[in-house]
Parts: C-alpha cells; structure tokens; sequence
C-alpha cells in the first residue's frame, strides 16, 4: 500500500521554491516515503524546539531536511517543513507549524 503525501501549505512553497536539482533529488525522498514512511529517523525535544511524534528525512547529501508526520490509519505522510538545517531553522520553523 501506498500512503499519501500531503503537504502543509507554507512547505508546498518551499519545495516550489528549490533549485531545480535539489527539487528533483527531494522528490526522489518524498517517493520513498510513500511505500515506507518509518525510514526517517524520530525526532523529539532538540535544542527546545519540541517535534515528539514527527520524523525526519535528508535530501541532498544531508543539506536539506524533511519534516513530517504519518498518519497510519489513513495512509498519509504529512509533509510540515522543507529546508536547510542551518541554525536549526527548519526545526523552528516546523514547530511553528504544528
């Protein structure tokens, strides 16, 4: 079975946003993602920002992170922050989010 990818708004933009080929190399994540969802690794509470329940994933040889939760009993993977790891923005910005 396959799962869902749904995006939160404001990362739909992000992932627009991308040079072309990190945008293709991201896509070939969010691909996986959808036959096996639980590849990325577990976040929790790092540096104060507080993503228990949510996972990560890399693109790009690391530079790029995915953050997301899944929902198991509708099949979706739901896509909450694109970006870079610098100054752990991406992770702030998720928290934001959720």
């Amino acid at each position: 079975m396959e799962y869902e990818i749904k995006f939160h708004p404001m990362a739909l933009q992000e992932f627009c946003e991308l040079d072309g080929s990190i945008k293709k190399l991201v896509k070939k994540q969010l691909e996986k993602l959808k036959v096996s969802p639980f590849l990325g690794e577990e976040l929790g509470n790092k540096n104060g920002y507080d993503l228990s329940g949510y996972r990560k994933m890399y693109a790009c040889k690391k530079l790029i992170r995915i953050v997301y939760s899944v929902v198991e009993n509708v099949l979706l993977v739901n896509i909450i922050a694109i970006g870079k790891r610098e100054d752990m923005e991406v992770y702030k910005t998720a928290v934001e989010r959720v």
